[in-house]
């Protein structure tokens, strides 16, 4: 990707009226071509029928414009999940899937090429990471997807390949656009983060005050055990964790949700029940159990249904707010990673 080309795609309006003017451009065209941009979704200059000839050529010297290639595309005969396969500009390529619910189409986006973060149960951190993403690249998962599916998107979240505080400038800038009355003016509230626990950046979240949903990858309610699952936990302690999802909890009002996955034998037990409840009751949160997607990478297996039940019902029964994710789009490499892994080929896995 040229460095010396501006992301035009990335730009707020104001920033992009600013950019404009140093052309010499009235602000109403910067207008024009944001809404161009971020509410008729074009691919690329040539799509700005209203703007001239001459003008296009001149941004097509000066900008990159961010569009996704679509490689592949999978769709759940199960419940009609689509998967999709993007290529970007550099020949990286991510995942992003759409899921339909009665309360409306959710996009789940990448904010990375791959991740650092080695969780042991996920198959987007296999091979390491490649780069974060741009502002565009995330939104532009969003814009491809109601482009080839004709379908209204009305909520976000930020949960395939890669930790999005891990990109965070990037992060906020994307929300920030995502959700501008401007452009496709998607509500806070219905945009989730989802971080494997990098309590600095958490806590820098919490300063924006945004109404959006925080999602921890929890996993396990002890440091001994989370530290078998996740490398992260080896930085910040789950008191560290606590302590800030309090924080956060304090300053955007915004209770946090936790994300338990269910692996058999390893997290489902009765003690790990009672350590969940723990931890959980002092906070105002939501529980996410979340049976596993197992990969062939991992020895971990999903937890039987009636044992994934009995660990719910122990939950509820001490008051605290629980729910079964329902599993999507099980036939079609469900799992994060699975997709993006098989097409590069699934190199060697990285330690």
């Amino acid at each position: 990707m040229d460095k010396e080309l501006k992301d035009i795609k990335s730009l707020t309006l104001d920033q992009l009226m600013l950019e404009l003017a140093i052309q010499g451009e009235k602000p109403f065209r910067a207008k024009q071509m944001y809404e161009w941009m971020h509410v008729k979704l074009a691919e690329d200059f040539d799509n700005m029928t209203n703007l001239s000839k001459a003008f296009r050529d001149r941004c097509r010297e000066r900008y990159i414009y961010t569009s996704l290639k679509l490689l592949e595309l999978q769709t759940s005969k199960l419940d009609g999940t689509k998967k999709f396969l993007f290529e970007l500009a550099d020949g990286n390529v991510v995942e992003s899937v759409l899921m339909k619910y009665k309360h409306g189409n959710s996009v789940c986006v990448s904010s990375q090429v791959g991740c650092r973060m080695g969780c042991k149960f996920c198959a987007s951190t296999l091979n390491g990471l490649e780069r974060s993403l741009l502002p565009s690249e995330m939104l532009e998962q969003v814009y491809a997807i109601t482009r080839l599916t004709g379908e209204k998107v009305s909520n976000v979240v930020v949960m395939g390949i890669g930790e999005p505080l891990d990109n965070y400038d990037n992060l906020l800038c994307f929300i920030r656009l995502l959700t501008d009355e401007n452009g496709l003016n998607i509500s806070q509230r219905n945009v989730t983060v989802s971080t494997c626990g990098l309590v600095p950046e958490m806590r820098r979240l919490a300063g924006e005050k945004l109404q959006i949903t925080l999602a921890l990858s929890l996993h396990a309610a002890t440091d001994e055990k989370r530290r078998e699952l996740m490398p992260i936990a080896d930085r910040y302690s789950i008191k560290e964790l606590m302590d800030v999802c309090q924080y956060y909890f304090e300053q955007t009002g915004r209770r946090i949700t936790f994300e338990y996955s269910l692996v058999g034998g390893v997290n489902d037990a009765k003690q790990d029940a009672q350590e969940l409840i723990r931890l959980a009751k002092p906070i105002n949160c939501h529980i996410n159990l979340i049976p596993v997607n197992p990969i062939k990478e991992r020895a971990f297996i999903q937890s039987d249904g009636e044992r994934i039940q009995s660990f719910k019902n122990k939950l509820e029964k001490n008051g605290i707010n629980v729910t079964i994710r329902r599993e999507m789009g099980r036939d079609i490499d469900g799992a994060c990673g699975q997709l993006r892994r098989r097409h590069i080929g699934e190199p060697r896995v990285k330690a």
